[in-house]
């Protein structure tokens, strides 16, 4: 897809946002309490302590540009296509290990790599936010959500696409505060997903 036509589309998204969810859903996610973050990220969080004592004094969304819309898309692409898809025990012997890929990662690893080259863009972190998902298929799966004031859209390496969450066949646990990267919150997600309705 070309950015001109990534950019097009964006508009038809907004504009459809939330048709493959009943009830609609808000384009922003709605974020619950305090959760237990996961233990990979812990791990990280020991291996680059700088990364997780972020603290933003505002949560605001970031203004959703036509620029950065395609940085977005871009950066997406770029991830999704230069990483090579490997398991966490394919890699490093054991199930849960969370790190910046060079050529081989994991889902988190992917969400990890695209959330530094977009804050390196100047996106702030409080708005590139780490999030736990549950797949159609039961299996736990991270994405990386960016935050607008447009809504909430989801970088997935599973997916050529960049959605908004309620477009997405996810049930959505619980990600990063937007206040603090080292503190995790629950997802409030209520939506029926209607099963194989993304086209």
């Amino acid at each position: 897809m070309t950015c001109r036509a990534a950019l097009a589309g964006f508009f038809f998204l907004i504009g459809t946002a939330a048709v493959h969810a009943a009830p609609i859903a808000s384009p922003w996610m709605s974020a619950g309490e305090r959760t237990t973050q996961p233990i990979g990220h812990y791990e990280f969080c020991k291996r680059f302590a700088d990364e997780c004592k972020v603290v933003s004094k505002a949560d605001k969304p970031v203004t959703l540009t036509k620029e950065l819309w395609s940085m977005v898309i871009e950066v997406n692409n770029q991830v999704n296509t230069q990483i090579e898809a490997r398991t966490d025990t394919e890699m490093w012997g054991k199930p849960e290990v969370w790190s910046y890929p060079t050529q081989y990662g994991d889902c988190e690893d992917y969400a990890l790599l695209k959330r530094k080259r977009l804050a390196g863009a100047g996106v702030p972190l409080g708005n590139l936010l780490i999030t736990v998902v549950r797949q159609t298929n039961g299996d736990g799966h991270a994405v990386l959500t960016l935050r607008t004031d447009r809504g909430d859209f989801i970088l997935d390496n599973l997916a050529p696409r960049v959605l908004v969450w309620n477009q997405t066949e996810y049930q959505y646990l619980k990600r990063q505060s937007a206040r603090n990267a080292g503190v995790w919150v629950s997802i409030d997600d209520d939506r029926q997903i209607l099963v194989g309705s993304i086209q």
